[in-house]
Protein backbone atom coordinates (compact mmCIF):
# COMPACT_ATOMS: atom_id res chain seq x y z
CA UNK A 1 0.00 0.00 0.00
CA UNK A 2 1.02 3.44 -0.99
CA UNK A 3 0.41 6.75 1.31
CA UNK A 4 -0.95 9.34 -0.63
CA UNK A 5 -0.77 13.07 1.35
CA UNK A 6 -3.52 15.14 0.31
CA UNK A 7 -3.62 18.70 -0.93
CA UNK A 8 -6.77 20.32 -0.89
CA UNK A 9 -6.51 23.75 -2.41
CA UNK A 10 -9.55 26.29 -1.88
CA UNK A 11 -8.77 30.02 -2.87
CA UNK A 12 -5.40 29.15 -3.68
CA UNK A 13 -4.51 27.72 -0.19
CA UNK A 14 -3.95 24.18 0.86
CA UNK A 15 -6.83 23.91 3.47
CA UNK A 16 -8.47 20.65 5.09
CA UNK A 17 -12.48 20.78 5.98
CA UNK A 18 -13.91 18.91 8.76
CA UNK A 19 -16.62 16.37 7.19
CA UNK A 20 -16.13 17.90 4.28
CA UNK A 21 -17.90 21.16 5.22
CA UNK A 22 -16.83 24.15 3.38
CA UNK A 23 -17.78 26.73 6.61
CA UNK A 24 -15.20 24.26 8.47
CA UNK A 25 -12.17 24.98 6.88
CA UNK A 26 -8.07 25.31 8.41
CA UNK A 27 -5.44 26.67 6.01
CA UNK A 28 -2.47 25.02 6.21
CA UNK A 29 -0.74 26.56 3.94
CA UNK A 30 -0.71 30.04 1.83
CA UNK A 31 0.81 28.24 -1.47
CA UNK A 32 -0.39 24.43 -1.84
CA UNK A 33 3.03 24.06 -3.73
CA UNK A 34 4.16 24.32 -1.15
CA UNK A 35 2.44 22.26 1.17
CA UNK A 36 3.43 19.79 -1.95
CA UNK A 37 6.89 20.29 -1.19
CA UNK A 38 7.11 20.31 2.54
CA UNK A 39 5.17 16.41 1.25
CA UNK A 40 7.85 15.35 -1.24
CA UNK A 41 10.66 16.21 0.54
CA UNK A 42 9.90 14.13 3.24
CA UNK A 43 9.32 11.31 0.90
CA UNK A 44 6.21 11.36 -0.82
CA UNK A 45 6.15 9.77 -4.13
CA UNK A 46 2.13 10.47 -5.10
CA UNK A 47 0.01 13.42 -4.04
CA UNK A 48 -3.82 13.29 -3.77
CA UNK A 49 -4.90 16.89 -4.99
CA UNK A 50 -8.76 18.14 -4.34
CA UNK A 51 -9.86 21.60 -6.38
CA UNK A 52 -12.05 21.94 -3.83
CA UNK A 53 -13.22 25.09 -5.73
CA UNK A 54 -13.92 23.05 -8.87
CA UNK A 55 -15.76 20.24 -7.24
CA UNK A 56 -18.77 23.21 -6.00
CA UNK A 57 -18.31 24.85 -9.64
CA UNK A 58 -18.35 21.98 -11.43
CA UNK A 59 -15.08 22.90 -13.60
CA UNK A 60 -11.71 22.83 -12.54
CA UNK A 61 -10.52 26.07 -10.87
CA UNK A 62 -7.24 25.56 -9.81
CA UNK A 63 -5.43 24.03 -12.69
CA UNK A 64 -2.74 26.21 -12.66
CA UNK A 65 -1.77 24.78 -9.04
CA UNK A 66 -1.29 21.45 -10.02
CA UNK A 67 1.08 22.59 -13.02
CA UNK A 68 3.14 24.15 -10.91
CA UNK A 69 3.11 21.18 -8.15
CA UNK A 70 3.84 18.93 -11.49
CA UNK A 71 6.05 20.57 -12.97
CA UNK A 72 8.59 22.13 -10.28
CA UNK A 73 8.28 18.84 -7.89
CA UNK A 74 9.55 15.21 -8.77
CA UNK A 75 6.28 13.40 -7.64
CA UNK A 76 2.56 11.94 -9.25
CA UNK A 77 -0.41 13.54 -8.65
CA UNK A 78 -3.67 12.17 -8.37
CA UNK A 79 -6.58 14.87 -9.07
CA UNK A 80 -10.03 15.06 -7.79
CA UNK A 81 -12.79 18.03 -7.85
CA UNK A 82 -15.12 19.65 -10.38
CA UNK A 83 -14.08 16.99 -13.53
CA UNK A 84 -17.31 16.66 -15.14
CA UNK A 85 -16.40 17.13 -19.15
CA UNK A 86 -13.97 14.95 -21.10
CA UNK A 87 -12.44 18.56 -21.71
CA UNK A 88 -11.70 18.89 -18.09
CA UNK A 89 -10.37 15.76 -17.65
CA UNK A 90 -8.06 16.57 -20.94
CA UNK A 91 -7.16 19.81 -19.35
CA UNK A 92 -6.36 18.31 -16.04
CA UNK A 93 -3.98 15.33 -17.62
CA UNK A 94 -2.52 18.36 -19.82
CA UNK A 95 -1.88 20.26 -16.21
CA UNK A 96 0.37 17.62 -14.95
CA UNK A 97 -2.20 15.38 -13.35
CA UNK A 98 -1.13 11.47 -13.60
CA UNK A 99 -4.48 10.23 -13.05
CA UNK A 100 -7.56 11.68 -12.12
CA UNK A 101 -10.61 11.08 -9.80
CA UNK A 102 -13.91 11.24 -11.12
CA UNK A 103 -17.10 12.18 -8.64
CA UNK A 104 -20.64 13.24 -9.70
CA UNK A 105 -19.80 13.01 -12.88
CA UNK A 106 -19.74 9.24 -12.56
CA UNK A 107 -22.14 9.14 -10.70
CA UNK A 108 -24.58 10.68 -12.48
CA UNK A 109 -23.47 10.51 -16.38
CA UNK A 110 -22.90 6.79 -17.52
CA UNK A 111 -21.74 7.87 -21.01
CA UNK A 112 -19.58 10.08 -19.74
CA UNK A 113 -17.80 7.57 -17.61
CA UNK A 114 -17.84 5.32 -20.33
CA UNK A 115 -16.11 7.79 -22.80
CA UNK A 116 -13.89 8.64 -19.97
CA UNK A 117 -12.65 4.96 -19.04
CA UNK A 118 -12.27 4.28 -22.97
CA UNK A 119 -10.23 7.04 -23.85
CA UNK A 120 -8.04 7.39 -21.00
CA UNK A 121 -8.35 3.57 -18.76
CA UNK A 122 -5.78 3.31 -15.81
CA UNK A 123 -5.76 6.85 -15.25
CA UNK A 124 -9.61 7.14 -14.60
CA UNK A 125 -11.02 6.46 -10.70
CA UNK A 126 -13.90 6.63 -9.42
CA UNK A 127 -14.74 8.54 -6.29
CA UNK A 128 -17.36 7.18 -3.68
CA UNK A 129 -18.09 9.79 -1.01
CA UNK A 130 -20.22 8.72 2.18
CA UNK A 131 -21.73 10.81 4.01
CA UNK A 132 -24.71 9.25 7.11
CA UNK A 133 -23.98 6.02 4.76
CA UNK A 134 -24.99 7.38 1.79
CA UNK A 135 -23.11 8.63 -1.33
CA UNK A 136 -22.37 12.51 -1.25
CA UNK A 137 -22.01 14.50 -4.80
CA UNK A 138 -21.44 18.25 -6.02
CA UNK A 139 -18.74 18.70 -3.34
CA UNK A 140 -20.20 16.98 -0.73
CA UNK A 141 -23.33 19.21 -0.95
CA UNK A 142 -25.88 16.76 -2.15
CA UNK A 143 -26.78 13.58 -1.02
CA UNK A 144 -27.66 10.47 -3.12
CA UNK A 145 -29.90 7.67 -2.31
CA UNK A 146 -27.17 5.05 -2.68
CA UNK A 147 -24.95 3.39 -0.17
CA UNK A 148 -21.64 2.91 -1.25
CA UNK A 149 -21.20 -0.31 -2.28
CA UNK A 150 -24.28 -0.31 -4.12
CA UNK A 151 -22.71 2.92 -5.90
CA UNK A 152 -19.75 0.77 -6.59
CA UNK A 153 -21.39 -2.69 -7.63
CA UNK A 154 -23.30 -0.35 -10.41
CA UNK A 155 -19.89 1.22 -11.68
CA UNK A 156 -18.21 -1.66 -11.63
CA UNK A 157 -20.91 -2.40 -13.92
CA UNK A 158 -19.83 0.03 -16.45
CA UNK A 159 -16.49 -0.80 -16.43
CA UNK A 160 -15.12 0.95 -13.24
CA UNK A 161 -12.33 -0.69 -11.70
CA UNK A 162 -10.04 1.65 -9.92
CA UNK A 163 -11.97 3.58 -6.90
CA UNK A 164 -11.10 6.14 -3.78
CA UNK A 165 -13.52 5.60 -0.96
CA UNK A 166 -13.93 8.44 1.51
CA UNK A 167 -15.80 8.30 5.00
CA UNK A 168 -17.01 11.99 4.66
CA UNK A 169 -18.34 11.68 8.44
CA UNK A 170 -14.89 10.52 9.84
CA UNK A 171 -12.57 13.08 7.33
CA UNK A 172 -10.62 15.63 9.10
CA UNK A 173 -11.66 13.93 12.42
CA UNK A 174 -8.58 11.85 13.26
CA UNK A 175 -10.53 9.47 15.09
CA UNK A 176 -9.69 6.95 12.67
CA UNK A 177 -11.47 4.87 10.00
CA UNK A 178 -14.18 1.97 10.33
CA UNK A 179 -12.23 -1.08 9.89
CA UNK A 180 -15.88 -2.90 9.33
CA UNK A 181 -16.33 -0.37 6.30
CA UNK A 182 -13.18 -0.94 4.95
CA UNK A 183 -13.60 -4.72 4.95
CA UNK A 184 -17.05 -4.23 3.56
CA UNK A 185 -15.74 -2.51 0.64
CA UNK A 186 -13.12 -4.48 0.04
CA UNK A 187 -15.57 -7.55 -0.69
CA UNK A 188 -17.41 -5.11 -3.40
CA UNK A 189 -14.64 -3.21 -5.10
CA UNK A 190 -13.34 -6.68 -7.86
CA UNK A 191 -10.49 -3.95 -8.56
CA UNK A 192 -8.54 -2.04 -6.69
CA UNK A 193 -9.26 0.91 -4.43
CA UNK A 194 -8.01 3.76 -2.04
CA UNK A 195 -9.39 4.67 1.49
CA UNK A 196 -9.89 8.45 2.96
CA UNK A 197 -11.36 9.57 6.28
CA UNK A 198 -9.93 9.63 9.68
CA UNK A 199 -6.76 8.58 9.61
CA UNK A 200 -5.13 10.38 12.59
CA UNK A 201 -2.24 8.22 13.90
CA UNK A 202 0.25 5.24 12.88
CA UNK A 203 -2.08 2.78 14.44
CA UNK A 204 -4.46 3.22 11.94
CA UNK A 205 -2.11 2.71 9.42
CA UNK A 206 -0.84 -0.32 10.67
CA UNK A 207 -4.59 -1.89 11.63
CA UNK A 208 -5.49 -1.11 7.58
CA UNK A 209 -2.17 -2.83 6.81
CA UNK A 210 -3.29 -5.24 9.09
CA UNK A 211 -6.27 -6.10 7.38
CA UNK A 212 -4.22 -7.95 4.68
CA UNK A 213 -6.94 -6.71 1.96
CA UNK A 214 -4.96 -7.31 -1.60
CA UNK A 215 -7.34 -4.66 -3.28
CA UNK A 216 -6.66 -1.69 -0.74
CA UNK A 217 -4.52 0.14 -2.90
CA UNK A 218 -3.49 2.97 -0.71
CA UNK A 219 -4.63 5.28 1.90
CA UNK A 220 -4.92 9.11 2.06
CA UNK A 221 -4.44 11.18 4.83
CA UNK A 222 -3.76 15.63 4.97
CA UNK A 223 -4.73 16.67 8.43
CA UNK A 224 -2.75 14.27 10.64
CA UNK A 225 0.42 14.87 8.29
CA UNK A 226 -0.33 18.59 8.27
CA UNK A 227 -0.76 18.02 12.44
CA UNK A 228 2.24 16.16 12.50
CA UNK A 229 0.72 12.85 13.82
CA UNK A 230 3.13 11.34 12.27
CA UNK A 231 5.57 12.08 9.02
CA UNK A 232 5.47 11.11 5.30
CA UNK A 233 8.40 8.71 5.65
CA UNK A 234 7.06 7.04 9.18
CA UNK A 235 3.39 6.36 7.18
CA UNK A 236 5.36 5.07 4.46
CA UNK A 237 6.41 2.51 6.79
CA UNK A 238 3.66 1.36 8.75
CA UNK A 239 1.95 0.62 5.62
CA UNK A 240 4.81 -1.15 3.74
Amino acid sequence: MILLPAVDIREGKAVRLRQGRFEDETVYADDPLEAARSFVEAGANFLHVVDLDGAREGEPVNLHHVERIATQLEVAVELGGGLRSIASIRRALAAGASRVVMGTAALTDPDLLEEALQAFTSRILVGVDVRDGLVSVAGWTQATQMRGEEAIRRLQGQGATRFAYTNVDRDGMLEGPDLDEVRRVSETVRGRFLYSGGIGSLDDLRALRALRLVNLAGVISGKALYERRFTVREGVEALG
